[in-house]
């Protein structure tokens, strides 16, 4: 068994709880600006968090709640401008009101880089997406804390194609066995597993809670810290009430043996 080397992070639901408050809020922003009466309820968006990448949630939303719409001009460069125009809404929102980190999230992330492991981010979200809530919510220099950002429309196949933890895996130069994913949908679930990469913990939230999950390592509520104790759902036992980096040394051995 390789050696833990480097922990691949997602971002949205992962890093910290985006979607209901953060993207779907932006896609709304973005629909009055256009002109548009529609309104991606917190339902709506449970369905639409389905389809991987915020372009492909317009088509798809557009397909199945819409199909008779048609925009003027292209529709290719309709969804992209109306995208546009929501990650203009969506980095504004990290400045204010802002969202925080998932529990446990900045202590394991400051815990990896003082011991030396390697931290990469593998997400559908755009660059910019990625940026904005790394320097809002975590530091100004956090973009730097991470030695690869795969992000956007890097790769042409976005999760759970597992093209996006290859290219990962490929500018880090390690092996799955080396690595760990830290995931929170059954998307990226699928993604990790395609890749080779076997150990991964999955961290749930309001949107995932009920999704398939068979094929990770370890399922918890969150990150856990010591004033918000995490919960194992599925997996081995932790010796204390939060992933710390020992827990996932072992949780990597868990998942090779």
């Amino acid at each position: 068994m390789e050696q833990l080397q480097a922990l691949i992070f997602d971002v949205d639901g992962t890093l910290a709880d985006t979607e209901r408050d953060g993207h779907r809020v932006a896609f709304n922003k973005a629909f009055v600006d256009a002109g548009l009466d529609w309104d991606w309820t917190i339902e709506i968006y449970a369905d639409l968090l389905t389809v991987t990448g915020g372009k492909e949630r317009i088509k798809y939303f557009l397909k199945h709640h819409l199909p008779d719409f048609r925009p003027e001009g292209e529709l290719e460069t309709f969804v992209a401008d109306l995208h546009a125009a929501k990650t203009e809404h969506y980095k504004a929102l990290m400045v204010d009101p802002g969202l925080p980190l998932r529990p446990g999230v900045e202590r394991l992330l400051r815990e990896a880089r003082e011991a030396g492991v390697r931290l990469a981010i593998a997400t559908t979200t755009t660059p910019a997406n990625v940026t904005a809530l790394l320097r809002n919510s975590l530091a100004e220099d956090a973009e730097d804390w991470f030695e690869v950002i795969a992000a956007g429309d890097i790769v042409p196949a976005k999760k759970p194609a597992p093209d996006i933890f290859v290219w990962t895996l490929e500018q880090l130069n390690l092996p799955p066995e080396s690595c760990m994913a830290i995931e929170d949908s059954d998307n990226g679930v699928k993604s990790v597993s395609g890749s080779g990469i076997r150990s991964l913990l999955v961290t749930v939230n309001d949107y995932t809670r009920n999704q398939d999950f068979s094929d990770a390592t370890m399922v918890v509520d969150h990150l856990g810290s010591k004033e918000q104790p995490c919960k194992v759902l599925t997996g081995p036992d932790l010796s204390n009430d939060q992933v710390d980096l020992h827990a996932f040394r072992g949780i990597h051995r868990y998942a090779w043996e």
